[in-house]
């Protein structure tokens, strides 16, 4: 293509034409920000569309509705969070990597790849809230088990490393993981400040290997 600047032609170079599965990858990226900072009720598909520099018509062409693309980005999220708790160490080593990330709008935002058990809890916990949303409860309930179960497989791995008791229920300690995780935002914006180690050390010591037991014991 060219164009005429002064008495000069311009050739304007090529824009490169994205494949379908680019395409869909930069929806995602943008969908992901816009729903963990407005939640899913408050988030515009035009914000989405406006991102990445299309219309709307073309989101709705790759996800067919706002709840579909919800769904993906969840399901999206769900899979790289396993991948990345693959890359933790075992051992009370990746019980607080996964507890200790940033708080506040780092937890907003799952762009940072170094605390992904943070990174996504907040879109986690939006998708825990949508009980009222017929075609989103599926899809949130699938994306949050499948994290926990990856999750409570890496506890069982730390167990064998010696870090977590060898008593301890992994499936349960996984949820309890990723309550306090979902719930990050909700401390951030009203707990008073500097008890945020302390909330995270009393899972940390209820978990580790010679720490109290459920019974109390």
């Amino acid at each position: 293509m060219t164009k005429l600047v002064g008495k000069m032609v311009v050739r304007e170079p090529r824009r490169r034409r994205l494949t379908a599965a680019q395409r869909r990858e930069t929806i995602l990226d943008a969908a992901t920000e816009v729903f963990a900072e407005a939640g899913y009720r408050a988030a515009k598909v035009s914000d989405v569309a406006a991102r990445v520099g299309v219309t709307e018509p073309v989101v709705f062409q790759n996800f067919g509705s706002k709840a579909a693309l919800f769904a993906a980005v969840l399901e999206r999220a769900a899979a790289e969070v396993r991948s990345s708790l693959d890359d933790l160490p075992g051992g009370p080593g990746l019980l607080a990597h996964v507890l200790t990330g940033p708080p506040g709008p780092d937890a907003a935002h799952p762009g940072g790849r170094a605390h992904p058990g943070a990174g996504y809890g907040v879109l986690f916990a939006y998708a825990a809230a949508l009980t009222a949303e017929p075609d989103l409860t599926g899809p949130a309930r699938d994306a949050i088990r499948a994290v926990a179960a990856h999750l409570a497989d890496l506890i069982r791995r730390a167990q064998a490393d010696g870090g977590v008791r060898h008593g301890t229920d992994a499936d349960a300690a996984a949820w309890l993981l990723l309550s306090l995780l979902s719930a990050r935002r909700l401390r951030a914006a009203a707990m008073p400040p500097g008890l945020e180690p302390a909330v995270t050390g009393l899972a940390l010591r209820a978990l580790a290997d010679g720490g109290p037991t459920a019974t109390g014991e």
